[in-house]
């Protein structure tokens, strides 16, 4: 079986691991939500950083971008079952439910979800289908689950409602501080712009006039001056800092130093840094 393995196509995934892996840039388009069976699983964006292990509940916020660490416990295998909110069912809960959102939702992005004895009923009946590579379930009989977690979360956090039913478009939010905040995830600059409520002709407007220059070239200035200021200033070695950075690789890297500053970020100025 691979892993992640698709338990209902696009919606229901099951995760299993031997060892630490982290997955340095992730987009979530949809409200998703991650069932720890065991291990521990932590998100970080650039607001916030948050960890569950074997038993806990995560939910994890549409249009955002984060890095995930996914990592055993000693003795123990990593399992994780992971459920995409995706909107159109979200919006046919709404209708059943006659939900009428109209405002949009500007509070926390991620949350732990309290236990209780429904949820908990709710885990242990779907574990066995993620173990089983979806055996015996059916698309409706997968749906059915989605709705009923759903249910089960606006019952532990009726707070959630106004979360979960905002179907309203992305607001144009503050381009410089965002932009501040997460220029070191490798995304696309098309990714970026939906992030901030904007159209990419209307991102790349709105970048030049906050920063005067485009955005790529901006990017790739601010990494690698963030990179120099680690290197020199905090110690850091080159290997430990260029993915944290947005760089896919480390002769990528390496390359892009030299040409900026010239010379290799092995070694600046009088200053060996080891690798």
């Amino acid at each position: 079986m691979t892993s992640p393995q698709e338990i209902l196509p696009g919606v229901i995934f099951y995760s299993y691991l031997s060892a630490e892996r982290r997955e340095k840039v992730c987009f979530w388009n949809h409200h998703t939500l991650i069932l720890q069976v065991s291990g521990q699983f932590t998100l970080e964006t650039s607001a916030q950083t948050m960890s569950i292990t074997g038993g806990q509940m995560l939910l994890i916020g549409k249009n955002q971008v984060g890095a995930l660490t996914k990592m055993p416990l000693p003795g123990a295998h990593y399992e994780t079952i992971v459920i995409s909110l995706q909107e159109n069912l979200l919006r046919t809960i709404a209708l059943e439910e006659k939900f009428d959102e109209r405002h949009k939702y500007n509070g926390q992005q991620n949350f732990i979800i309290p236990s209780n004895d429904f949820l908990q009923g709710y885990f242990q009946s779907i574990v066995p289908y993620a173990r089983n590579a979806g055996a015996a379930m059916t698309d409706e009989l997968g749906i059915l689950k989605v709705k009923e977690v759903v249910k089960l979360l606006l019952l532990a956090l009726p707070s959630l409602r106004s979360f979960l039913f905002d179907f309203s478009e992305p607001h144009k939010i503050d381009l410089e501080k965002f932009m501040l905040s997460n220029f070191h995830f490798n995304v696309p600059v098309e990714r970026f712009a939906q992030l901030t409520g904007r159209s990419l002709a209307g991102f790349k407007r709105d970048f030049q006039k906050t920063f005067g220059t485009p955005p790529r070239h901006w990017l790739q200035e601010k990494r690698l001056d963030t990179a120099k200021y680690l290197i020199e200033s905090k110690r850091k070695k080159p290997t430990a800092i260029y993915l944290d950075l947005g760089f896919k690789s480390l002769s990528h890297f390496s390359f892009s130093f030299k040409k900026k500053f010239g010379y290799s970020p092995n070694y600046t100025g009088n200053t060996s840094v080891l690798q």
